[in-house]
């Protein structure tokens, strides 16, 4: 279902595609305010039997496999005293994990959904916390503004990976990191690492990590079949369904990736 929805994107024009990811992405964050929803990532399983349990606050042990994707995104450097961008920061959970467990100094996210920007606001307040409402491809903000800039899991639905990567590169700061993790299809997989090689920003480590993300979706698979029946009309839930099972991790169709990338100190 996601290789399939992404090839279906791929062809719309950039203007289209950012129209109707948007209308996509507004239903639920307007008609779903549930607290205890924040994270819309497929989430993350450490397969190494000896890594430690990651410690979470009870209130988030509900979404605990999101939450290891950020934290494994996120931990790649440390953040503690930084100032930090999410691009595409959904319902906000992911920005409010990092901001509190991870101490950046501050923590901005900013989303295209203007209900989703609106829920975070409300659900989360932390001081050094912000969201607003912006274009992963027209970034509202000066040059040189943040250390570090995190994107999960939201890249597939942009008009242009190029464009989005021009004001990754803008926005950081000499020396700053980019975060990065995705799902292409297999196919695209070449051209993603093409697109990110030509950025001009340096990469410092790559991981292909499908078999963690499918490992947290076939262990999550009974709660969110749980929320969907709570939450989502039964005419678009099958999809639904199909959408956040991935079936296409466990066939190889597509694959999921982590990178870590920096900008030069120039």
């Amino acid at each position: 279902m996601m290789a399939y929805l992404y090839r279906l994107l791929e062809h719309i024009p950039p203007a289209v595609r950012r129209i109707v990811v948007q209308r996509w992405y507004q239903n639920p964050a307007r008609k779903y305010r549930d607290k205890d929803w924040t994270f819309m990532n497929w989430g993350f399983v450490d397969l190494d039997s000896k890594a430690s349990r990651l410690e979470l606050d009870p209130a988030l042990e509900g979404e605990r496999y999101s939450v290891q994707l950020y934290h494994h995104v996120a931990s790649a450097v440390d953040l503690k005293g930084k100032d930090v961008l999410e691009v595409g920061s959904g319902r906000g959970g992911g920005a409010a994990y990092i901001q509190r467990y991870l101490q950046s100094r501050s923590m901005t996210g900013v989303d295209f959904s203007a209900n989703a920007v609106d829920f975070s606001q409300v659900t989360h307040t932390a001081e050094g916390l912000t969201f607003i409402a912006g274009d992963a491809e027209s970034l509202p903000f000066d040059d040189h503004s943040f250390d570090v800039v995190i994107n999960v899991e939201s890249s597939h639905t942009y008009g242009s990976m190029e464009t989005f990567l021009g004001e990754v590169t803008r926005v950081l700061r000499p020396n700053g990191y980019f975060l990065f993790a995705d799902v292409r299809p297999k196919g695209s997989i070449h051209t993603l690492r093409c697109q990110l090689q030509d950025s001009g920003l340096h990469i410092l480590d790559e991981k292909d990590i499908s078999q963690n993300v499918l490992k947290a979706l076939e262990t999550d698979t009974g709660r969110k079949y749980t929320l969907i029946r709570a939450k989502v009309r039964q005419v678009i839930a099958k999809s639904i369904k199909n959408f956040a099972g991935m079936r296409g991790l466990s066939s190889g169709e597509t694959q999921y990736l982590s990178v870590v990338m920096q900008k030069g100190a120039t």
